[in-house]
């Protein structure tokens, strides 16, 4: 299987493709995806929707695996990110491609093992899950990853008749 792992944002999103297969996994790529504060905010929405629609034709993922939006205490902050992960949304559902949305508990929880894991714990778990050898950068890029992962350890325990 393999997931697209998307950590949304509007100046930075972070992009993961693994391929997941028994209990291995191998990196196919990962990016970060970055709009210049400068730009129309409709342009920096394209941007990010052709640059997500270009990786779904590139890799042909079997499914996306995103983060929900959590609510931020900048309204604007939480606004932009809202509609950049819209247009990721959209690039997905145009594709056809099935889209698994994970909250960041269930992340740290899937990939840590603890839902209170600190940011570097969960970093270090997702560079040795995927035999890297340095933490990908920046941070969204190695998040993606970890949600990525989130969706093939759930999955798997779906298949396996556990509901997570």
């Amino acid at each position: 299987m393999i997931i697209l792992g998307i950590d949304p944002g509007f100046a930075i999103v972070g992009v993961g493709i693994i391929e997941h297969k028994g209990n291995k996994f191998k990196v196919i790529d990962y990016f970060a995806v970055t709009t210049k504060a400068g730009l129309a905010m409709e342009q920096r929405l394209k941007l990010i929707y052709e640059s997500i629609d270009d990786a779904i034709k590139k890799y042909s993922p079997d499914c996306m695996a995103i983060e929900e939006l959590f609510f931020n205490n900048n309204a604007k902050t939480a606004l932009q990110v809202g509609q950049a992960r819209g247009v990721i949304l959209l690039a997905a559902v145009n594709s056809g491609l099935p889209i698994f949305e994970y909250t960041p508990l269930q992340v740290k929880q899937s990939v840590v093992g603890y839902g209170r894991a600190a940011k570097g714990q969960i970093q270090q778990m997702t560079k040795a899950l995927l035999s890297l050898n340095e933490i990908p950068k920046p941070d969204d890029v190695a998040d993606a990853l970890a949600i990525a992962i989130c969706h093939a350890h759930s999955h798997k325990m779906v298949r396996l008749g556990v509901h997570m």
